[in-house]
């Protein structure tokens, strides 16, 4: 993980349960004689996104609905860390204010931004229950109520429209597109997940997540070539666009339309322990 990454050390879960005590009844000791979780658990992953959000960010109150993606924070932070740096290389200025494409119902970039890094943090979303989920996170922290603004987006055809004002001026929007073409597709992904972890197929059928979190028709590549080829029309109002991108097979088609569009990109690897992604950046 990144080098400024918190988390990149064992989770320290005496004083996380200090911060969370409901995160005790789900902290056991393995047969390595270490102190873990069951992260196939839904309700155990909350509890330990509510401590680390309350012990290392100062986040009192953080919930999300039933169904709904519960995001595991470390690997979020990490993309936050890595557009600080994009935005120090690129001498922007001060103050920074970004834009999270698809923010949940968790909220968790807004808040990783503004708590980390002071950043003016906008999220928006098609999705009503999420936005206002986000929004209760938001109105429930003092802290977060003057950093972060939720939208709603209205129109599903549009992914910047509608959101950015026209006397708006981002430093960055960010995005964790849905990755999968379809329904079949995220289950069949799912239950690899569960293959991987050794439980059984008949347990609960994914790891939380709604239809318009985890796919949509045409999956992450054609999304992104609808935001890349929507992004023209903004180039005046954000400095760098940037997406995350879980499949390196996509990347030539994009920066054969970057390209196209008379774009600058470049790509920033990430990975977290097996897990390899990356950020794809462009400006105009």
């Amino acid at each position: 993980m990144h080098i400024r990454n918190i988390h990149n050390n064992p989770y320290p879960f005496k004083e996380l349960c200090s911060a969370n005590p409901l995160l005790k009844n789900f902290v056991f000791v393995n047969n390595h004689n270490t102190s873990t979780l069951d992260f196939s658990n839904q309700q155990a992953v909350l509890e330990l996104n509510r401590a680390l959000l309350k012990w290392y960010y100062k986040v009192d109150l953080w919930s999300i609905p039933k169904g709904y993606l519960c995001p595991p924070i470390p690997g979020r932070a990490d993309y936050i860390h890595h557009i600080a740096d994009i935005l120090k290389e690129g001498q922007l200025e001060k103050p920074i204010k970004g834009l999270d494409i698809g923010v949940g119902a968790n909220c968790i970039y807004p808040i990783l931004g503004s708590q980390i890094y002071n950043w003016k943090m906008v999220g928006c979303d098609i999705d009503t229950q999420a936005v206002a989920s986000a929004k209760q996170n938001v109105s429930n922290n003092v802290k977060l109520k003057t950093e972060i603004d939720i939208r709603q987006q209205g129109d599903k055809a549009n992914i910047f429209e509608g959101i950015i004002r026209t006397d708006e001026y981002f430093s960055f929007t960010m995005c964790n597109p849905p990755f999968h073409a379809s329904e079949a597709e995220a289950n069949k992904g799912t239950i690899r997940k569960l293959k991987n972890l050794g439980i059984p197929i008949n347990r609960e059928l994914n790891f939380g997540g709604m239809a318009n979190e985890l796919w949509c028709n045409g999956g992450e590549a054609l999304f992104l070539k609808r935001m890349i080829k929507e992004s023209v029309s903004f180039k005046n109002r954000v400095h760098y666009f940037t997406s995350l991108v879980s499949k390196s097979e996509h990347l030539p088609k994009l920066e054969k339309q970057l390209t196209k569009l008379k774009a600058t990109y470049f790509t920033v690897p990430m990975a977290q322990g097996h897990k390899k992604s990356r950020i794809l950046v462009w400006k105009f």
